[in-house]
């Protein structure tokens, strides 16, 4: 038996509840009841969330034991000061914990119990910068999903910790619970802690369903020659209509974009599997093996091989 420890504290974000559905899932897939979550707070009782909700906690004690430990964050955590109780609470535990993790800004917790310290960490990306000026001991990697440095977990914001417990899940019980876990829960597939926080179909955010249309058209067929007109008639526009419109919807040319939304998608394959370059090449629309390379170097300051060999660490 697992026993699973979240720390709730007044105001907390909700979504970090969101990833107990994983451990709930593992436990369906394993065929027994492998993981016990339980919620705890410094007075145990009714704690109120961000959004005005209440969970009903556990008060933690000296005594208190878990073999995992989640820190759920805040909205905002630099107007939020940590109490040096919960601070010598996790310092207390910490050694005693098979792992400790940091849910989105939870990381800051561990942080200031300096529990990070000559360690690598992440965090939801509008505080990555804030954390490392706070704590510039710790080596924070503001463009990850989550990062294990030893026992020691820290998640990107939001659906990140679904991703992290995932990741803890298959650390556990193996790939295949992992996966069978993902596909209950409707996940497209089980982000790797090296993937980033940005999706440039996100960051694109076209306006218009027209121009959605076309770049839905470009993600499912990248590894074809996608020129302006193409893409246009997917929009049912002019190849100059297009351009005009897309470039004032997304502030990109088409071009541009969809050199990214390729580089994106070599991003994951490299990140994800063992695919040889050339084919990673092949499938996401470059010319060869060479211009992937030139792109990646040029998009991330790092070679596709490099970040290959990071991911895997990550993990």
């Amino acid at each position: 038996m697992h026993r699973v420890g979240y720390v709730l504290g007044h105001g907390f974000q909700v979504m970090a509840l969101a990833s107990q559905a994983v451990f709930e899932f593992a436990n369906l897939a394993a065929g027994e009841p492998f993981y016990v979550v339980d919620n705890g707070s410094l007075e145990g009782g009714e704690v109120c969330a961000s959004i005005g909700m209440r969970v009903t906690t556990r008060p933690l004690v000296t005594r208190s034991r878990a073999d995992t430990w989640m820190v759920a964050g805040v909205i905002d955590p630099l107007a939020s000061p940590v109490s040096q109780e919960l601070l010598a609470f996790l310092r207390r535990v910490a050694p005693k914990a098979r792992r400790i993790a940091g849910i989105c800004t939870g990381g800051f917790v561990l942080a200031e119990a300096g529990l990070l310290d000559r360690r690598r960490a992440t965090t939801h990306w509008a505080y990555a910068e804030q954390m490392q000026q706070r704590h510039p001991d710790i080596q924070v990697e503001a463009d990850r999903i989550f990062i294990l440095d030893g026992p020691f977990w820290t998640s990107a914001g939001m659906t990140a910790a679904i991703d992290m417990a995932l990741g803890m899940v298959e650390k556990d019980l193996g790939a295949d619970i992992a996966r069978s876990v993902a596909h209950r829960l409707v996940m497209h597939h089980r982000r790797a802690g090296g993937q980033s926080q940005h999706s440039e179909m996100l960051e694109l955010a076209p306006r218009s369903d027209r121009i959605q249309q076309a770049l839905d058209y470009a993600r499912r067929n990248l590894a074809t020659r996608l020129g302006v007109e193409q893409l246009a008639e997917q929009a049912n526009l002019s190849p100059r209509q297009f351009s005009r419109v897309f470039t004032a919807e997304t502030g990109q040319s088409p071009a541009r974009a969809i050199e990214a939304l390729r580089l994106e998608a070599a991003r994951v394959m490299v990140e994800h599997g063992r695919l040889p370059l050339e084919v990673i090449a092949r499938e996401t629309g470059f010319r060869d093996r060479r211009h992937l390379r030139e792109v990646f170097q040029r998009g991330f300051g790092v070679a596709p091989q490099s970040m290959r060999r990071q991911s895997r660490v990550a993990e």
